[in-house]
């Protein structure tokens, strides 16, 4: 099947580490995933932004208890919808990944993002795939003016570049073969994953300095990155700067309830 007659299947990270999760027990809950903003569950509104995106054929919730998750009264509705379904993660996020779309029944292409990622909306999504195109692996980021424009001055991880200050914005597409080698590698290297240095260090000297020097922009950088693993990637910068914002501590839910709050408003 191709691309456009199967649609992209979107997975869910809902899973957490092991041991209690300091916010989901600041807000007395189980598990982070069912903490509410702005009076709906974070994964609640996550599968609802994606069930609401045409380009979104299947979303898979991807978690140590995934089918427990969509037992929750604010996720009921998920068992009317055919498109939404639970498997439950390894021990890794990127084995887990790798593993889903290493199954026939999953296949390519893959849009992955968080429980957390509240900002998302379907117009994102939409200009995500857009952005993404056929490259094997194209990442989301937003840039740090765009991001302290919406929501003011706040604290992240920032890879500073040549052309600007970045964040991630938990959203991945992976398009192509070469995207299995990625996935490889993000294990190898998941724990080094919010330091640019620390990631460049892996793919050897001559690019490790490029970056020292802010010799690259960001998106030459995952070009490097990428002909260093055998695949195409490249970011796609969002344009609503809210996405760089998902909710990790108590000051990021209450600053995802007042941007939800306003919004609404």
């Amino acid at each position: 099947m191709t691309e456009a007659s199967q649609g992209w299947t979107a997975l869910v990270l809902a899973g957490q580490r092991p041991g209690v999760d300091r916010l989901a027990a600041h807000f007395g809950r189980e598990a982070k995933a069912l903490i509410p903003v702005a009076g709906t569950p974070m994964l609640a509104r996550v599968l609802r932004t994606l069930a609401d995106t045409p380009q979104i054929a299947r979303i898979i919730v991807l978690a140590q208890d995934a089918p427990a998750l969509l037992t929750d009264p604010s996720l009921v509705w998920t068992k009317d919808d055919p498109r939404i379904s639970a498997r439950v993660s390894g021990p890794t996020i990127s084995g887990s990944v790798l593993a889903a779309v290493e199954d026939p029944a999953v296949g390519l292409p893959v849009l992955v993002t968080t429980a957390d990622n509240v900002m998302l909306t379907p117009a994102t999504v939409t200009q995500f795939i857009a952005g993404a195109g056929a490259r094997d692996v194209s990442v989301a980021f937003v840039e740090r003016a765009n991001l302290e424009a919406a929501v003011g001055p706040n604290k992240r991880t920032w890879l500073t570049f040549r052309d600007g200050a970045f964040t991630g914005a938990n959203l991945f597409a992976l398009s192509g073969p070469g995207s299995f080698a990625a996935l490889g590698f993000w294990e190898k290297v998941e724990a080094d994953r919010k330091s640019v240095l620390r990631l460049a260090a892996h793919f050897g000297p001559v690019l490790m300095v490029r970056l020292l020097l802010r010799r690259m922009d960001l998106r030459a950088a995952l070009e490097a990155a990428g002909r260093k693993l055998g695949a195409s990637a490249a970011p796609v910068v969002l344009s609503d700067g809210r996405m760089g914002v998902d909710v990790d501590k108590p000051e990021d839910h209450a600053l995802a309830e007042r941007l939800l709050e306003s919004h609404r408003a």
